[in-house]
């Protein structure tokens, strides 16, 4: 028996060699690190002693090198120590973010080569960061990743919401499914003309958000992406591993590294309740801090724009349906004929400067303004632009003293069609036309195929492309709103002038044949989990036929569940997108968009459940205004919440916007309620959410 006993020791300490525990600041999660007898580096995580993370390795695979960092290690040391700060965002759904952690450093030699490897664990209470770091040294100075080997050993055939592993978009539906299923409902799940060199096959982006039969919910996703290629992840559905796969370029190389540097964070939150993954700062936490001395010229911006009549084609981007003559560089516009339906025009965007003047918003956004479009829209998806030349319709100084003499901010509009390369060449000079026209913010775009070509959207030297264009617009004190581009891994603490990005499936796609009426209440848990979404929301006529009789697309949205997006869909950046005359039929509803903050001091999420509905309470930053709002899935259901966040002892008046009984999102959406209440924190609430719908209120102080 001793002999069986001691064979059965030396077995074990064979396979695990080295193992350490952490454990997160509340003693709730548990990670533990081991090297495997063949020096493979391994993980596990528990989550009140329940496994989330089964056995999963670590590593990269090194391009042209007999050895890639993957075995063969041994501990050289390790360092622990703990971490608990309270820090404040320049901007936010919280006015203070506490970042508290458990921290494990391993230190890893490789045998055969004596390259080091830090592997960094981060232990949260809501979530483990970890990431790659390549300490400066002789045998490791510049190499090329073929592919990152870390691993997500799940637990089971979870429940998952997931979109294509596409390099160039995420402006996808979410797909509900097994993870078992995803393999086979992977080509429905893919839309449009994209080839499949565009995927990691059978792949799935981040932010990957999971639920297990015992009532778990798991995020994966990734934080501090810089200089490093966007991750998707591969499933092994027989073995429920998912591996990473990392974004190649045009040559299919995954990363080019110069030591010392370091991979992005690799992020798992998991709770037993969906209102944590929601309320986690993991993400934030896991970037730098703020690197804007002064940022005092960053703020939050409430908008209308010229846009939303674009993007439904009764209007046009283009000057004239013509191509002008061009020469030596100068185009000439004088023998071509405008057209009738060219929407930046000087007299339609002082209507939208004296609508947004009217009703107390910060800015107006102009698209179609400078010369191009009809080029890039009839010629070529190659067309490059300048940035600085408008339209002969559009005569940018007066436009900008006309908005200065209403007290309304103007917002520049930068469509790069891809080519990132010639964005870089005219960006100072962009940025200076700009400033000295009075625009402090811009919404840049990156739509069609990246030029260089064979470049990816999310591959690395596009990476580095869009942390350029943030770190230069800060240059020039201005704020940015990136479309097209890579989805946020929360860069917006390191520069808070990063106020809003696209990166998803938005608004727009309702114009293009409409999205899913659950779509809001997935986005939340995936794509918002890195920043905040510019998601431009506020329509109010969702018969896009109206608009364009050719467009017979209809937004799957009743009126009261797009109020409430402004508070669940969380931006510094919030766009009222529909038509001015379409507000102003229904002017009671669009008050509560007047009315709604866009920085707050505090938010509470009240009820959460991926796919079926949300409901988020939010109070105004420096004011006793507090805003709720709830947007629902497919099925129609009561909500009961409580409003014990309200101050004790005080009463405020609730004026409460929501469907009414015959609302429905496809046949019956413009039917809502407006009815007010006095309330206070002993209140208590059921309302009505139908099908697509929801409700939104605004609780303010009864003085």
């Amino acid at each position: 028996m001793k002999s069986i006993i001691s064979a059965l020791v030396i077995l074990f300490s064979m396979y695990i060699v080295h193992s350490q525990e952490l454990t997160s600041p509340n003693g709730e999660l548990k990670m533990q690190f081991s090297i495997e007898s063949n020096g493979v580096p391994t993980y596990t995580l528990s989550y009140k002693n329940k496994s989330v993370i089964k056995p999963s390795s670590l590593g990269l695979e090194l391009k042209d090198d007999e050895k890639s960092l993957l075995n063969d290690f041994t501990v050289s040391n390790t360092e622990t120590s703990s971490f608990d700060e309270t820090w404040q965002p320049v901007w936010g759904e919280e006015k203070e973010i506490r970042n508290n952690y458990n921290e494990l450093g391993i230190t890893l030699k490789q045998n055969e080569t004596d390259r080091v490897l830090i592997i960094r664990f981060r232990l949260f209470n809501d979530g483990l960061g970890f990431r790659y770091e390549f300490p400066q040294q002789e045998n490791l100075v510049y190499f090329v990743i073929k592919e990152e080997k870390t691993q997500f050993a799940m637990t089971g055939d979870h429940t998952a919401f997931w979109i294509p592993g596409d390099y160039d978009t995420q402006e996808y539906d979410y797909t509900k499914s097994k993870l078992s299923e995803i393999s086979q409902k992977f080509d429905n799940a893919v839309t449009g003309n994209a080839s499949q060199e565009q995927f990691s096959k059978t792949g799935v982006q981040t932010a990957l958000m999971m639920k297990t039969d015992d009532g778990l919910y798991i995020n994966l996703h990734e934080a501090a992406l810089i200089n490093y290629s966007c991750m998707h992840l591969n499933l092994d559905d027989e073995n429920m591993i998912f591996e990473s796969h990392l974004t190649p370029d045009a040559e299919g190389n995954k990363g080019y590294m110069q030591a010392p540097s370091n991979s992005p964070w690799r992020t798992i939150m998991v709770s037993d309740d969906a209102r944590d993954i929601l309320a986690s700062k993991i993400t934030l936490n896991l970037n730098e801090p703020c690197v804007i001395e002064d940022s005092s010229w960053i703020k939050p911006v409430k908008y209308i724009g010229v846009w939303w009549e674009m993007i439904t084609g009764k209007s046009s981007w283009a000057y004239t349906d013509e191509l002008p003559s061009v020469q030596l560089g100068v185009t000439d516009y004088s023998e071509v004929r405008p057209n009738d339906t060219h929407a930046a025009n000087n007299t339609k965007v002082k209507q939208y400067i004296d609508f947004a003047s009217k009703h107390g918003f910060d800015g107006v956004l102009v698209e179609g303004w400078n010369e191009g479009w009809e080029d890039w829209f009839g010629k070529s998806k190659d067309y490059v632009f300048d940035f600085v030349t408008p339209y002969p319709d559009f005569d940018v100084e007066d436009i900008h003293n006309y908005a200065k003499s209403k007290g309304v901010k103007m917002i520049m509009h930068h469509e790069t069609s891809g080519s990132t390369r010639n964005y870089e060449r005219h960006m100072d000079q962009a940025y200076q036309f700009m400033k000295d026209h009075g625009y402090d913010a811009v919404k840049s775009g990156y739509v069609g195929n990246i030029l260089p070509r064979g470049e990816h959207h999310y591959s690395q030297w596009i990476i580095n492309h869009y942390q350029y264009a943030i770190e230069k617009a800060a240059d020039y004190q201005v704020m940015v709103n990136a479309h097209e581009a890579v989805r946020p891994t929360g860069i917006c603490r390191t520069y808070p002038n990063l106020i809003g990005n696209e990166s998803a499936r938005g608004t727009e796609f309702q114009a293009f044949g409409g999205s899913k009426p659950n779509h809001v209440t997935v986005l939340p848990f995936t794509r918002l989990i890195g920043g905040p979404m510019d998601y431009t929301p506020g329509i109010f006529e969702m018969d896009i036929s109206k608009l364009n009789p050719n467009n017979n697309s209809h937004v799957n949205s009743t009126i009261a569940n797009q109020l409430a997006l402004y508070v669940t869909m969380y931006s510094p950046l919030q766009m009222a997108a529909d038509l001015p005359e379409h507000y102003e039929q229904f002017m009671d509803a669009f008050q509560f968009i007047k009315d709604v903050a866009i920085d707050w001091d505090e938010s509470i999420y009240l009820e959460a459940e991926p796919g079926d509905y949300i409901t988020v309470a939010r109070k105004e930053k420096g004011v006793n205004n507090w805003f709720v709002g709830n947007v629902n899935g497919t099925n129609p259901r009561t909500s009961h919440i409580k409003l014990d966040f309200l101050e004790k002892g005080k009463k405020y008046m609730a004026t409460i916007y929501a469907d009414s009984k015959e609302a429905h999102y496809k046949t019956n959406p413009q039917a809502y309620t407006v009815k007010t209440k006095q309330v206070t924190s002993k209140s208590k609430l059921s309302l009505l959410s139908v099908s697509g719908g929801g409700y939104a209120i605004s609780i303010k102080p009864i003085n």
